[in-house]
């Protein structure tokens, strides 16, 4: 779908445009409640704070969580990602992660290491972008304390085979968590099913949110040690961070807004046919890649089909920059898309597209057939161009 002029495919990158009915009902309720959750008695306080209590049980249940899990707010995924790496990390513990990951994992964990506070082995994926779990079980050692992977990869659409090694990590005692920015809200999580001890999630990709709201939903078997502290409205006496969840890992007022305006696009993503979407849109994503490949002097990455797939690809015009494309596609076709490395390094790295990486298309709730066709003619277009 056209918005004026532009064709919007950087979905991967936040949603656009945003379900504007949503955001405009929670901009009504935070003008009108205006209070600060968990910071008064009084009627408004009181009732910002059952709202947020309302949204984490939400989100657990969205997630197939259970009364065994606790959901913390965060502003992204990658705070949250940080705060659990940051909360496990003790001298002498061993991480397991993958090739896959965004630099919201890599980054952590290379300063955990150089503080010396942790050790870490990341898992290579196979020429079609999945891990093998058997791969993971071979990393696994006996002071690991954490296995982190990305449920679905920014840059490939791969879905990992999660349940498979969240069973492994069930049997070596050794918690899982997930990443699940590109996945929540476009196809079924179910942590409890799937062995898996929490997830890190973000609002303002497929959950149609607003930037700035995301967190941590985490198991109670799991304790994640506080790396920031500050007021949260209980145990004020105490001149140390509370340890009472969810607010030992929420220092200072919550994002109000955000929460109210992901309550309202989770209820609208909800509301929708999420497998007929998601099927329209992989859909939409076998005719790119097919139109894609077709061309000369494109590259495209990845697997060959788009099972266990995400609605995005990445390629590259042979002989041109992928900076160069984006901003060919941008200034001569009105065709929004990401270049780069997507803040994930070590997939490029693997693909042989570092240091300069990859055109990156991600499709969207919005995308439409015309949408598709022309982003065909203009990758032609340059592609003749550049031959």
């Amino acid at each position: 779908m056209a918005y004026g002029d532009l064709i919007y495919l950087d979905n991967a990158a936040t949603s656009y445009p945003k379900p504007g009915e949503c955001l405009r009902r929670a901009l009504d309720q935070y003008l009108r409640i205006g209070g600060s959750p968990g910071r008064g008695s009084y009627d408004l306080a009181v009732e910002a704070d059952n709202i947020v209590s309302e949204v984490r049980e939400e989100l657990s249940l969205f997630f197939g969580g259970d009364s065994r899990y606790r959901l913390c707010f965060a502003y992204n995924a990658t705070e949250a990602l940080n705060t659990l790496l940051q909360g496990v990390a003790k001298p002498g513990s061993h991480v397991v992660s993958t090739w896959l990951e965004h630099n919201s994992v890599l980054r952590p964990l290379h300063h955990l290491r150089e503080e010396g506070r942790v050790e870490f082995d990341l898992v290579r994926f196979d020429q079609n972008g999945f891990v093998d779990p058997g791969e993971i079980a071979a990393a696994i050692r006996s002071n690991t304390r954490l296995v982190v992977v990305n449920h679905a990869s920014n840059v490939l659409g791969t879905i990992q085979p999660v349940a498979d090694i969240g069973e492994i990590c069930r049997d070596r005692g050794i918690p899982l968590f997930l990443d699940v920015s590109q996945s929540a809200g476009l196809i079924p999580i179910e942590v409890s099913e799937w062995n898996v001890a929490g997830l890190a999630f973000t609002g303002h990709k497929a959950l149609l949110g607003p930037t700035g709201i995301g967190g941590l939903l985490v198991s109670q078997e799991v304790e994640i040690s506080p790396s920031r502290f500050g007021g949260t409205g209980v145990d004020s006496s105490n001149p140390f961070h509370t340890a009472e969840y969810p607010y030992r890992l929420e220092a200072g007022t919550v994002n109000l807004f955000g929460i109210l305006a992901l309550r309202e696009t989770l209820a609208y993503v909800k509301g929708l046919n999420r497998d007929k979407h998601y099927q329209r849109e992989m859909a939409l994503l076998a005719r790119l890649r097919d139109g894609l490949m077709a061309l000369d002097n494109v590259e495209v990455y990845g697997s060959q089909n788009v099972d266990n797939r995400l609605p995005l690809l990445c390629c590259n015009v042979r002989g041109r920059r992928p900076d160069d494309v984006a901003a060919v596609l941008d200034g001569d076709f009105n065709i929004a898309v990401r270049a780069g490395l997507h803040c994930a390094p070590l997939v490029h790295k693997h693909l042989g597209t570092a240091p300069e990486g990859a055109i990156r298309f991600s499709l969207g709730a919005y995308t439409g057939e015309e949408d598709i066709e022309a982003a065909i003619q203009a990758m032609s277009a340059i592609a003749k161009s550049t031959g």
